[in-house]
């Protein structure tokens, strides 16, 4: 049987399959799972959803975002201002909307740069609101840190796993739409985008806050796990250079590259960052320019790689067993 042959046939099917096992294996793992596991798989799920939002745009366009530990912490704060006013899944949606209000006027100002110029804006954005939010903290409560109120391990574990969804889903439906034609062609050139009558300054900007608003929400729902807070945990630059590892070292041509990135290194970090504190971010570090060097494509770039290797392999074979059929004849 040609595998090859037998996965490009029914691939749309086999891809359903696998989404609703690993979907399945997601709800059902509370059961049999210990509470720290339930907390990996939720922070595995975060990063699912950060990388996958910040190869949206970033990867599209070829904007080297470093800019999104600021989304994400805005989101983290929006809990810490509001826990005691809202509910939870309310200030979900304020935290991703209020991520966007912040990005819209960033996107204005910033995207009119690029390349390297780009990436120290937003590295710089980041810093700058974390001391912006330290400061406004001593002025108006007179300490730096809010305590976060906690939730059941299993009830985030279900709402991180649905953000999950619904972000891969509006990537997928926006890559497939006009808009998501838009973005390539910005990635490609600009400047004939432009000519071909795309308003290349709406699009971007557009899309650097929708990316803002996944990445501000999966801050709402990573805030309990940290019970406490402060800006230096909240914008950690950490959640900015996470999401593109994770996201390159999967690869950006295909959807499923940023999350088989964030699940891979999403486990290693909550595993290693335990036994080796701060020193894992080295080999992290290493990685990252190993598979630059290696693999600019990522694993995604991998798979067609595989697939005419077990085609060739395949044929191979069913030429000789014809050839040993012959000569028996």
């Amino acid at each position: 049987m040609d595998i090859a042959r037998l996965f490009g046939t029914h691939r749309k099917w086999l891809l359903v399959g696998l989404v609703v096992f690993i979907l399945a294996f997601v709800v059902t793992f509370p059961l049999y799972a210990v509470t720290y596991d339930v907390r990996v798989l939720t922070t595995v799920l975060m990063y699912v959803v950060m990388a996958v939002s910040w190869a949206m745009f970033s990867g599209t366009t070829g904007y080297m975002s470093l800019a999104p530990a600021a989304f994400f912490g805005v989101g983290i704060y929006s809990v810490a201002l509001l826990q005691n006013s809202l509910p939870f899944p309310l200030i979900i949606l304020v935290g991703g909307l209020v991520a966007f209000a912040f990005a819209l006027p960033v996107g204005l100002v910033t995207l009119r740069l690029k390349g390297i110029y780009f990436a120290i804006f937003t590295f710089g954005l980041v810093v700058f609101t974390s001391e912006i939010v330290q400061y406004l903290e001593t002025k108006l409560w007179g300490k730096h840190g809010q305590a976060i109120l906690p939730i059941d391990n299993q009830i985030l574990l279900y709402v991180m796993l649905g953000l999950a969804v619904v972000t891969v889903l509006a990537v997928y439906f926006i890559r497939r739409s006009r808009y998501g034609l838009a973005l390539t062609s910005i990635g490609g050139n600009e400047e004939a985008a432009e000519h071909m009558g795309v308003n290349t300054t709406m699009v971007k900007v557009l899309f650097f806050a929708v990316s803002a608003f996944f990445m501000g929400a999966a801050g709402v729902v990573t805030a309990p796990t940290l019970l406490y807070i402060n800006a230096n945990i909240a914008f950690s630059l950490f959640y900015s250079f996470m999401p593109i590892l994770m996201a390159v070292f999967g690869g950006m041509a295909e959807l499923y590259g940023p999350v088989v990135g964030a699940v891979v290194f999403g486990y290693l970090e909550t595993t290693l960052r335990a036994q080796l504190h701060s020193y894992f971010m080295l080999g992290f570090g290493i990685i990252l320019v190993l598979v630059i060097l290696f693999l600019p494509n990522g694993i995604v770039g991998l798979v067609p790689t595989v697939q005419d290797k077990l085609r060739g392999l395949m044929q191979r074979i069913r030429k000789g067993g014809e050839a040993e059929q012959h000569a028996n004849t």
